[in-house]
């Protein structure tokens, strides 16, 4: 597991971009629309889960439950309003440039759908860069995370075995994503100590893998 990633398996929000604090606030805002203030634990277990996957949990907490699509009908408006703005995360783009400079395949495995990434990417045209892409709505892919599935499809699209990869999450479905799916995991998480051996590793900045990189391939 310590030698020179194969490939890179990169999640998107929360770890290239910036977007959880407007995904937390978009459903924060459509719990309460029907009567629900969500706590902090609720909105964190949300993170790096699909947008459906998402909406059947809220409603589920709700006292009066109303549907996904109705959650969907409040959460999907302000999202879609707020996401373009995000700012990528602090040593993304070096570490994207990184691996393409270097012939690293890279994939993006998310759970957003397509839709989604085209907007949320936008304003981030060196994501152009990773070419490869699992979404949330890829009709390839039959569960989302924290199952396996998501990273397993990402190494088969690269045509990497998953313990060549190098994922990197920030959110716990994630994380349990590709742990289960055989990779390397780095976990960004800055309010947790740094964690630079075994597996899953935790960093607190993306530029702390890349220093691993340099001096592995030293």
């Amino acid at each position: 597991m310590d030698h020179h990633p194969a490939a890179f398996l990169f999640d998107l929000d929360g770890l290239l971009l910036n977007t959880e604090p407007i995904h937390g606030q978009a459903w924060t805002v459509a719990a309460r629309h029907y009567g629900l203030e969500l706590s902090e634990v609720q909105v964190l277990s949300l993170r790096g889960r699909r947008r459906q996957d998402c909406a059947e949990q809220v409603d589920r907490w709700l006292a009066k439950p109303v549907g996904a699509d109705a959650l969907l009908a409040i959460q999907q408006p302000y999202a879609k309003a707020h996401l373009p703005k995000a700012p990528a995360m602090p040593g993304a783009e070096t570490l994207v440039r990184y691996g393409h400079d270097n012939g690293l395949p890279m994939a993006i495995v998310t759970s957003s759908s397509e839709e989604a990434v085209s907007f949320k990417s936008r304003p981030h045209p060196w994501l152009n860069l990773i070419q490869t892409r699992v979404y949330g709505d890829d009709p390839a892919l039959v569960r989302g995370k924290p199952h396996p599935d998501p990273f397993v499809l990402g190494a088969q699209k690269l045509g990497c075995a998953t313990s060549e990869c190098w994922a990197f999450e920030d959110s716990t479905a994630g994380r349990t994503s590709a742990l289960a799916a055989g990779c390397l995991v780095w976990v960004l998480d800055s309010t947790k100590p740094e964690q630079l051996n075994g597996n899953p590793r935790t960093i607190k900045t993306l530029q702390r893998a890349i220093d691993d990189l340099v001096n592995t391939s030293d």
